[in-house]
């Protein structure tokens, strides 16, 4: 069989030609969703339908028969299979959709067009097998309708060839499209094991409903599911036998030929495995980073981490020397960047990102080294590690197994790697239980049901803080709905419309009333929940409020003005973040409240007081400029275009709003943002940055207040100091200066008190050396001293010598603040008639729980058990001889 029967195509060709020929079928294109899914029921995106579950679910509707999408995805449930042949843990995803739009018939005739005809992929028709649902005799007509023959056509079982979003609901049969890649692979048939027949396309057709009592009833309308793996195709029309082999993957294990020196497909299977994991990892990483994942240990950040480390650890092995992922992450942008712009944009943070996380992880390995060499050092000789000490190198300081092995092997140690699996089992079982969720998993709460019913909230408070003739549509008590509340109940309302802004990107929810004809409520927040809902979390003051009943909306005026400020603030603070501390830096969190801001952001170190004090200059320099606030409503590519920062990681409508600090073409700061601002920066009043530090590997974190609040701040650091200049008796002007002539006062009697433990004046010195015993050769101290510091030792030593002269020598025993020290010193005639002062630590470090040694005159060592030092000393005894 021929492997150059048919045309050869880029994975950049196909992706453009597939996403074309279904746009022009009819199918709005949709770009690729973010990594970061909109569904909490996923920790990541890992199919094409992710981003269009209301649409399947009937909660969306859209014009157009249907949609196509290149989906980026990512997939960890079969990690430790990456680097063969077919597993990837990123891939791009191509799928054409219908929620009704489109038939079955209608999604089979276009794939069968676009495979074979010669103006798209042009794949030979002999070379194409087809599976289908054991009992799909409609999907089996309808493929030979278009010419397949019957006996490329395989019937499969459920496992194979049939979707269902879980033991109830939405499913329907697939069938599936295989190439044969020829006789010189291995494999049957279709579905099996081998890789002869390679899968390609799945469509799923989901046309039931499953109920409870396994019947099987039509769904109102027809869904169509496809997802074609755009990796797999590519190595298709590349004439290439894995996944590997494409373009896209094959530049970066070219890449990791040319770091390491290795060639690919030249040596040992290892090798090449190590190559593969490389490209896939590190593509996997630039993605993630890229669309606002940041390094953590747990979800999502935890995946990034793991596989960011593995690859590092596979460098390793290929003998890559220092620091090389960014070498990858770059290669990935020149690539993709074209078709993923989030990868370009953030280039400067996955670079900063990477290159921490590639730092940290290479300390780690070092230390796992050492770890590891020390519980060798226990083991007799050919026995076993233990399965719990590697999982625990593995699991709690990132040491990967397969190091720990390679290192116990050649030190002549197996490992219990029965015992290593179980804790690994145990683990992924504890994984599974919080991260293993479908995409079609509902949301078991009240809020679910409601937004089932009820469309997305109107705000309607950005100019105003009372909304009349709103609507209730929903009253919800003890996560119940009801149609009524009474007085004295605590509910939360939902509106049709209102002034109230709902607690969402970091600011928090208003307060205040809400009052009908017949009913008042105090309402304490505003929370939003599934489809945009907003719910006013109140109390019943008096009467009764009814589903229906029309209400006036009030806000606390006071404190949303105050929130205004601050979220305005957060706007300015990001904007000098970037001028100080570059590009890298984007939001990862804030919180924008009445009385203060707080503001994570990524970003590598501690900020130096130079900075914060430039940061706080610039905000401080916009509001004293009086720059109005400009809101304006456009499309997401408009905004973009004029420069508004869209937040890290977060998702964006067609329609964005866009607030910027005055109304120049390249204003101090332009964002994309839904929340209420202040009006004019002047009202801002004057910013203050209260505290800076660390919230995590990469990130820090800045809390700041405005107006009111810097007020109070301002006004309680200036009673605190007239409170210290009252206590040291002079002016607030004064302080400082009083406080280094303090310093210096503190430290001459430090000298002093220090002199006199040590010296000759001191009494338990002058006792010890008094006690002094005659070795005959030399005089020999003996003693313990208390309040004097491990350091200090040496200047007893000095004394002991000074009063005793040139034949003398010491062990010594003191304890300050819980620590023990010893000191043995010798002169040289003590040491030529044998007094040996490392020997001697060496020997009774041990009862006061440490361990030392060090030279014939001299030697020290530290303990943390004082109750340990009279046996300490009585051994030094027994071995002096004194």
């Amino acid at each position: 069989m021929s492997t150059t029967d048919y045309k050869t195509m880029t994975t950049a060709e196909i992706r453009a030609d597939y996403l074309k020929f279904f746009e022009e079928k009819g199918c709005k294109l949709y770009p690729s969703s973010s990594l970061i899914p909109d569904d909490p029921s996923l920790l990541l995106a890992n199919a094409g339908m992710n981003q269009f579950k209301e649409y399947y679910q009937g909660t969306k509707t859209m014009r157009e028969i249907g949609a196509t999408s290149c989906q980026k995805c990512l997939r960890t449930n079969d990690i430790d299979n990456i680097g063969d042949a077919r597993h990837l843990s990123f891939f791009e995803m191509l799928g054409n959709f219908s929620f009704g739009g489109y038939t079955k018939a209608d999604a089979i005739a276009w794939a069968y067009e676009f495979i074979t005809s010669p103006e798209h992929l042009g794949l030979p028709k002999d070379r194409l097998y087809f599976t289908v649902f054991e009992n799909d005799d409609e999907a089996i007509e309808l493929w030979h309708s278009h010419g397949v023959d019957y006996d490329h056509i395989s019937r499969l079982g459920e496992e194979d060839n049939f979707w269902a979003a879980g033991p109830t609901g939405p499913c329907g049969p697939c069938s599936e499209i295989y190439f044969d890649q020829g006789p010189e692979f291995e494999g049957e048939a279709p579905g099996d094991d081998g890789d002869r027949y390679l899968e390609f396309w799945n469509l799923v057709f989901t046309q039931y409903d499953r109920q409870e009592d396994g019947s099987m009833p039509d769904l109102p309308h027809r869904n169509i599911d496809t997802g074609m793996g755009l990796e797999r195709i590519a190595a298709i029309m590349q004439h290439k036998g894995s996944n590997y082999e494409g373009d896209v993957m094959r530049s970066l294990i070219a890449l990791g030929e040319k770091l390491s020196g290795v060639e690919y497909h030249a040596s040992a299977n290892d090798t090449d495995k190590s190559l593969r994991i490389l490209a896939d990892h590190s593509r996997a990483v630039t993605f993630m980073i890229g669309d606002g994942i940041l390094p953590s240990n747990e979800g999502r950040g935890y995946v990034l981490r793991r596989l960011l480390r593995r690859a590092v650890y596979h460098g390793r092995l290929l003998g890559i020397q220092g620091a090389f992922l960014t070498t990858y992450a770059h290669e990935v942008t020149e690539v993709l960047g074209d078709q993923y712009e989030a990868l370009v944009e953030n280039q400067a943070l996955i670079d900063g990102i990477i290159s921490a996380e590639e730092e940290r992880f290479g300390a780690t390995l070092n230390a796992g080294e050492t770890m590891l060499q020390a519980e060798l050092e226990k083991l007799a000789e050919g026995a076993v590690l233990s399965g719990e000490v590697a999982f625990k190198l593995h699991d709690t300081y990132g040491f990967p197994i397969d190091l720990t092995r390679e290192i116990s092997e050649d030190a002549g140690h197996e490992v219990d790697m029965d015992a290593f699996e179980r804790e690994m089992e145990a683990q992924r079982d504890r994984a599974r239980q919080s991260a293993n969720r479908d995409a079609w998993g509902a949301a078991n709460n009240v809020w679910a049901a409601v937004s089932d019913h009820i469309a997305e909230t109107e705000f309607c408070g950005y100019d105003s803080d009372v909304a009349e003739g709103c609507k209730v549509l929903a009253l919800v008590v003890d996560g119940e709905e009801r149609e009524v509340a009474h007085a004295g109940e605590s509910v939360e309302v939902v509106l049709d419309k209102t002034s109230f802004y709902g607690e969402m990107g970091g600011q928090v929810g208003d307060t205040g009333s809400i009052a009908s004809d017949s009913a008042r409520l105090e309402v304490s927040d505003a929370k939003h929940h599934e489809g945009g809902v907003v719910a006013h979390v109140s109390e019943v003051v008096e009467g009764e409020l009814h589903v229906g009943d029309a209400v006036t909306t009030t806000v606390d005026h006071g404190r949303r003005e105050l929130i205004r400020r601050n979220h305005t603030a957060t706007h300015l603070l990001d904007a000098a973040l970037k001028r100080v501390l570059g590009d890298h830096v984007s939001q990862a969190g804030s919180l924008v409240s009445p009385n203060r801001l707080r503001f994570d952001f990524t970003h590598f170190e501690a900020l130096t007081a130079e900075e914060v004090a430039r940061i706080e200059g610039m905000v401080n320099a916009e509001i004293f400029a009086a720059e109005p606030i400009v809101t304006k409503v456009m499309g997401i590519d408009e905004a973009k275009a004029a420069g508004a920062v869209a937040l890290f990681g977060e998702k964006y409508g067609d329609v964005v709003r866009v607030v910027s600090t005055g109304d120049s073409d390249e204003p101090f700061s332009r964002e994309l943002c839904g929340g209420t601002h202040a009006r004019n920066t002047a009202e801002l009043g004057i910013f203050k940055i209260v505290s800076e530090g660390s919230v995590g590997s990469n990130a820090r974190r800045i809390e700041a207040v405005t107006s009111v609040g810097a007020i109070e701040y301002v006004d309680e650091r200036l009673a605190g100091l007239d409170e210290v200049a009252s206590s040291l008796k002079c002016r607030p002007s004064e302080v400082l200066t009083r406080v280094e002539q303090l310093k210096e006062e503190r430290a001459d009697a430090e000298k002093k008190l220090k002199a006199a433990l040590v010296g000759g004046s001191s009494s338990q010195v002058s006792d010890a050396v008094s006690a002094a015993v005659d070795m005959g050769a030399y005089k020999l101290v003996i003693a313990r001293l208390d309040n004097i510091g491990g350091k200090e030792l040496r200047g007893v030593w000095d004394t002991v010598r000074d009063k005793l002269g040139a034949d003398c020598a010491c062990v010594l025993a003191s304890v300050a603040d819980g620590k023990v020290g010893l000191l043995a010193a010798g002169t040289d005639s003590a040491v030529a008639a044998g007094f040996a002062a490392g020997n001697v630590i060496k020997e009774i470090a041990g009862h006061v729980g440490g361990r030392g040694g060090g030279r014939p005159n001299m030697a020290q060592a530290g303990g943390s058990d004082a109750s340990g030092i009279d046996a300490a000393l009585d051994a030094a005894k027994s071995l002096l001889n004194a």
